[in-house]
């Protein structure tokens, strides 16, 4: 069989696959969120934190419970990192330094995951399961939790009631997280990936040198790693990493995981507005960003130009031989169009434009289909623009789902969209300007100022994902690309809730023959027009700097 063939027998397969679970999987989370029954182990979790459940949550309460949330989360993490020697489990390793702390406390809970550390030889078994692992769902189901909290501010009116936030986290993990992840783990158990507590061995090479060997709970935490589109690995390998990733079919379960929770939580958004067309409009935008890189990223990178190239049949440099050019292709755009970071080859070996192509999947907001729950609450912010853009065209005050997109909420929608960017490029030019960002650099030019803007875009957008030529281990990008993430992470979800609990408190208009019709093909035409051109207009003047001049040079 070709290669080609391969790789398209292997995309119709996830795609199928990912088709398949959309309808009962999105179904089964409306259930979860809209449900007034709690489960007895939720209850107990309940009484543990002094939460009341049923207690309705108006948008600067929920907002207080996420912050408060996850700054004992950041807290936690550092503490654990910094006396990780003196716990159970070490292997020997010594506390992690404050700036790296800091910086792997705030990617772990921002859900960014990034890692300036190799964890084989930094992390011990119980900084990694109770500590990083723990995190991996818990932040996620944060994700989850601001995305329900959205959706319910289009279906509710004149309240600014959202629910609540300890239950909707909760069950997120209760009844989301753990079930499909167990399950995951025991997979890539029987298909070779590592899960034990063991020390490190010490093995002789066939070329006669020792090298250490570092087990772990390894399939545990990369089957949570990808379904909660966290992205930190175990090894610095990460899904390159056969501990991580043994075989063909785990690589295509891996980026099935990675994807199912996006993808399905357009259905669920369906459901709790009432309208199951109207998730179809959200999945078929998220699904034709995706779609146009993978077609372009593969196609790149098999007509990568030069004689090593053309004999291994593609770029193969930095690439997994047992994987190849289209799953590694496949892989790497599923990763960077959502927040995972989870890699499986190393960015920094693409071309100058499948780079760019990978770049602009973060610098979209991650949105198609995005990180689980920030990946939906995105494009409905986004969706929110398209609409107040029709309406422009047509002269007419704007609505979605019944709701008039006033000037309040446009603000709120335009603060969302400025947070990354500012974040982004301001951080990528301190880094550049303040003479930073080249000591770190492994290349120089075009391609090294790739690496820079890579780093703070995955940052910024809370992917995590790294060009693999960037030093980031020093205290200055320590502390500032965990600044980032904190900063990515949270600051969109302020305006996100407080876009909420705006429209919670309107009272829904009814459609007349003037109204947008956000259900039809149309208007994923125009979500997907506006994204582009948005993203494109920000982002193209540093894009032109790096990859696309590499690219064109090349």
């Amino acid at each position: 069989m070709s290669p080609v063939l391969a790789d398209v027998l292997l995309v119709t397969a996830l795609i199928g696959a990912l088709a398949l679970v959309h309808r009962p999987f999105g179904d089964y989370m409306a259930a979860v969120f809209s449900s007034r029954r709690h489960l007895r182990v939720e209850k107990w979790i309940y009484r543990c934190v002094g939460a009341d459940p049923d207690t309705e949550m108006r948008w600067p309460a929920y907002l207080r419970a996420v912050l408060a949330f996850s700054a004992v989360g950041v807290l936690f993490l550092y503490l654990l990192t910094r006396v990780q020697d003196r716990l159970p489990l070490s292997l020997g390793f010594a506390p992690i330094t404050p700036d790296q702390a800091f910086n792997t406390a705030a990617s772990f809970v921002s859900n960014t995951n990034w890692q300036s550390y190799s964890g084989e030889s930094a992390m011990s078994h119980v900084t990694q399961t109770m500590g990083l692992a723990v995190q991996n769902f818990v932040s996620a189901a944060v994700g989850i939790a601001v995305a329900v909290a959205l959706v319910r501010g289009f279906t509710r009116s004149r309240t600014g009631e959202l629910g609540n936030f300890w239950a909707d986290l909760v069950r997120g993990v209760v009844r989301v997280l753990v079930p499909v992840s167990v399950v995951a783990a025991l997979v890539l158990i029987a298909c070779g990936a590592v899960q034990n507590f063991g020390d490190i061995h010490t093995v002789t090479t066939l070329t006669g040198d020792r090298q250490a060997i570092s087990p772990g709970a390894v399939a545990s935490q990369e089957a949570i790693k990808d379904l909660g589109t966290n992205g930190g690995g175990y090894f610095n390998a990460n899904s390159s990493h056969p501990f991580e990733n043994p075989t063909g079919f785990t690589n295509w379960l891996e980026i099935f995981l990675l994807l199912v929770i996006p993808f399905s939580l357009p259905r669920t958004f369906g459901r709790m507005v009432g309208s199951v067309r109207q998730g179809r409009s959200i999945v078929g935008a998220m699904a034709a960003i995706w779609f146009l890189g993978v077609i372009a990223v593969t196609w790149i990178e098999y007509a990568h130009p030069g004689t090593a190239s053309q004999l291994a049949g593609g770029a193969m440099e930095g690439k997994e031989q047992r994987f190849g050019e289209g799953p590694s292709s496949l892989f790497a755009v599923s990763t960077t169009m959502t927040s995972t970071g989870s890699v499986n080859s190393f960015h920094d070996s693409y071309s100058g434009l499948s780079g760019g192509v990978l770049l602009l999947g973060m610098m979209l907001g991650e949105i198609a289909p995005g990180g689980v729950g920030s990946g939906l609450y995105g494009m409905l912010v986004m969706a929110v623009i398209a609409v107040f853009l029709a309406g422009l065209m047509v002269g007419r005050t704007p609505e979605y789902l019944g709701k008039k997109i006033g000037s309040r909420e446009i603000k709120l929608a335009a603060c969302y969209l400025l947070v990354t960017p500012a974040l982004v490029l301001v951080g990528t030019a301190l880094a550049m300007a303040l003479g930073e960002g080249e000591p770190s650099m492994t290349n120089a030019g075009a391609h090294g100022f790739s690496e820079v803007l890579y780093a703070y875009t995955s940052a910024g957008n809370n992917n995590g994902s790294a060009f693999a030529g960037f030093g980031a281990d020093t205290e200055y990008h320590n502390t500032m690309l965990g600044l980032c993430m904190l900063l990515g992470r949270f600051l969109p979800m302020v305006f996100v809730l407080a876009l909420a609990g705006s429209l919670a408190r309107q009272q829904p208009v009814p459609a007349t023959a003037g109204t947008l019709r956000t259900e039809k093909p149309l208007f994923t035409g125009l979500l997907v027009g506006a994204i582009l051109i948005i993203a494109g207009l920000t982002f193209f003047p540093a894009l032109a700097l790096g990859p696309l001049a590499e690219g064109l040079a090349a």
